[in-house]
């Protein structure tokens, strides 16, 4: 793990290109534009209007103003394209706009804010300057720069909320500091070591930029989990009796071999991102799966040394909570209240069913009129003074800030045939009255590639914007540009963008879902020898999944729960969230499932009846799986508290999906249904007699 965390730091991540993250005509447009050799820009707007709504755009101090604005930047060292001031439909507001040197890099974040700085003061003193006017600056840059400390907080307490809340849980489950410490070694170990080797990777095979924060998410998660059950299975095995040495022998070769099997089935779940389509959700497979890998590898190597270090010296109960590790060796790891629920859940299994069941199918339910919509620009907070400065040029200049753009590439964009068809681009687009100025048009260095932007209508992902986008598609491109011999034309921008991401998965939810389901099915027919195992955990799964589907619709889309979250609904859901979703999901409770499932089969081989089994197996689960689900909990809430809605809808779909999957699903539903199904729960036709048969949890002699 050092020293994969050594190279890693030695080589670098290698960025996926923004321009290859699309599919389908936007991609073709990005690609287009980036292989054209255009300068980097990041462009800036300045805003000047009245403050009561008196005065015009050609009164003269706004007049005054826009000047001295222009005057100020065009002696900015860096500053370039300060273009012709434009008015506003209505005359009372001006923009004028200018670009900054970009960074080759894609989101550098501080190049960004460095070269924000020097324009920003300059709009601040034209400002101080005229009192009665609102003279404002938004753009990439400045944005950043305005935000960039809030959103770097954010993110650390966000880890500090995810670290102290999964050390607080550790200590309570083991009621030792050292013990708690030892899961939360292997998860940072995980997550570090990862990193390191996506270092490497990504020399073959650029990985998007937040494939680390994924990393964090799950390598957290998994790794944690992996080695609490490995810690519990050895505690439990002191507290009957057992030294050190021979407890952890007993952990290894039960929970061990429970963790290899869970680790490869959820392996298996998150190679479906990569039939997803997208090179965003390929990096995100890569960085999962890897994570999972170095997190089993290390529970089967790493922990069992560190335990059995630990373990020789006595330290595991260091630092003590008296009264809960008390209770802990008192109660050997099992869970009154689980206890109690499980033995009225299989006193009434069939009532047990009817309501769990039905409960989640309610839940289940408002998933049925989910609707997909980037939050973007919509979803941020509009308590923020620059996001604010946002909202008045939108106002004032609609559909100028997430514009639609035409690329054309021919031999010579600047020969007359091309820009008469240019110009009859947006003239047609006008005439549309779904596109409006201003326009734009910039060719590249060697004159083969022009960019044609225009504003569109709606906020960029609503019906409006997408009239625009099918109008400009469809009607205005075939008849103009489109009509050029040997040019190549494509469309792209935001809403362009957003659409024909939405259409890949669409299109291809079906073969994810199909691939993860089968995969899923598979391993576990293999690894229980059972054809109503497998069905019945998709069964299970699939309605943990839908739940947590409907809580996300509720939430954000219905926008119930607005002001407790600190959000504003923007009526939908971020498209590329319920496919994760799935697939982590998916995985995650496929984790539990196994592990469970791995001590009743056992039991049951052992010569248990399957409710004697069930009771006893789940029992003496349910605790470990309680405390494994509430560090899960405690890790994916922590990214709903950040001001960023995609990580909210992020954090509170895979909080609600694991706290439903913990408790509902495995403490009521599983045992319910297994009492029900009885022995039927290990059928298996006689043609699969040939498939192996595993030992769950050999056999170990008594303490």
């Amino acid at each position: 793990m050092v020293l994969a965390t050594v190279i890693g730091g030695s080589v670098g991540q290698r960025t996926l290109e923004s321009s290859k993250m699309g599919n389908g005509e936007s991609k073709r447009h990005d690609l287009l534009v980036d292989g054209a050799g255009f300068p980097k820009d990041v462009g800036e707007r300045v805003l000047v209007q009245g403050r009561d709504g008196a005065l015009r755009a050609d009164s003269p101090q706004v007049t005054a103003a826009v000047k001295d604005v222009t005057t100020r930047l065009d002696q900015l060292p860096g500053v370039r394209e300060v273009e012709a001031p434009i008015t506003s439909k209505d005359g009372r507001s001006v923009l004028v706009t200018f670009s900054l040197p970009g960074s080759e890099k894609d989101n550098d974040t501080a190049h960004l804010e460095e070269i924000a700085g020097a324009p920003m003061a300059a709009v601040a003193a034209v400002q101080k300057a005229h009192p009665e006017l609102r003279v404002e600056q938004h753009g990439g840059a400045s944005e950043q720069k305005a935000l960039g400390k809030q959103r770097k907080a954010e993110e650390a307490r966000e880890q500090q909320l995810s670290m102290g809340g999964t050390l607080l849980i550790l200590a309570l489950t083991f009621g030792a500091l050292v013990a708690a410490g030892v899961p939360l070694l292997l998860g940072i170990t995980s997550i570090a070591a990862t990193i390191g080797l996506l270092g490497p990777l990504s020399q073959l095979s650029p990985l998007h930029g937040a494939v680390q924060q994924v990393v964090l998410l799950i390598g957290l998660a998994v790794g944690v989990d992996y080695a609490m059950f490995y810690l519990r299975r050895m505690t439990q095995e002191q507290d009957r009796g057992r030294s050190p040495e021979d407890a952890l022998e007993v952990a290894a070769a039960t929970s061990g071999r429970a963790v290899l099997i869970s680790g490869f089935t959820v392996m298996a779940a998150m190679a479906g991102m990569f039939l997803s389509g997208n090179a965003i959700f390929s990096s995100f497979g890569v960085g999962t799966i890897l994570v999972v890998a170095v997190a089993m590898l290390g529970s089967l190597t790493f922990l069992p040394a560190v335990l059995s270090y630990l373990g020789q010296k006595g330290w595991l109960e260091k630092g003590r909570l008296p009264f809960i590790l008390k209770r802990r060796h008192r109660s050997n790891g099992e869970s009154r209240v689980w206890n109690a629920v499980l033995s009225r859940v299989l006193a009434r299994p069939v009532v047990s069913v009817i309501v769990a069941g039905g409960a989640l199918v309610a839940l289940s339910v408002p998933a049925l009129g989910m609707h997909f919509k980037e939050p973007g620009l919509e979803g941020m907070s509009r308590s923020e003074p620059i996001i604010q400065t946002l909202d008045r040029i939108d106002a004032a200049f609609p559909g100028d800030t997430l514009a639609a753009s035409v690329v054309v590439k021919a031999e010579d964009v600047t020969a007359a045939p091309v820009r008469q068809a240019i110009d009859e681009l947006q003239a047609q687009a006008l005439a549309t009255g779904k596109l409006n100025e201003p326009f734009r048009t910039e060719v590249s260095p060697d004159r083969t590639v022009a960019i044609v932007s225009m504003a569109i209508d709606g906020k960029g992902t609503d019906a409006a914007s997408a009239a625009s986008l099918d109008a400009l598609r469809d009607d205005v491109v075939p008849a103009t540009v489109g009509r050029l011999p040997g040019a190549e034309v494509a469309v792209g921008g935001m809403t362009a963008w957003s659409k024909d991401f939405l259409d890949v998965m669409q299109a291809r939810l079906p073969l994810v879902f199909g691939f993860v389901l089968t995969l899923a099915f598979v391993l576990l027919l293999v690894t229980f020898r059972s054809i109503v195992v497998p069905l019945k955990a998709i069964v299970l799964n699939l309605l943990s999944v839908g739940a947590a589907y409907g809580v996300l619709t509720l939430v954000f889309q219905d926008g119930h729960g607005e002001s407790l979250l600190g959000f504003t609904s923007v009526g939908g859901i971020t498209p590329w969230l319920p496919l994760f979703l799935f697939v982590v999901l998916f995985g995650l409770s496929m984790d539990y499932h196994v592990f469970v499932l791995s001590k009743v089969r056992e039991l049951v081989d052992r010569g248990r009846t399957t409710e004697q089994a069930v009771a006893e197996g789940i029992k003496s689960t349910a605790s470990v799986i309680t405390s494994a689900a509430a560090v899960m909990v405690v890790t994916f809430a922590a990214f709903a508290t950040g001001s960023d809605q995609t990580m909210k809808q992020l954090g509170v779909g895979l909080a609600a999906a694991v706290l439903i999957d913990a408790t509902i699903v495995r403490a009521v539903l599983l045992p319910a249904t297994m009492k029900l199904l009885g022995e039927r729960n290990w059928w298996l036709p006689r043609r699969l007699g040939w498939l192996p048969k595993f030992e769950h949890e050999p056999a170990v002699a008594p303490a």
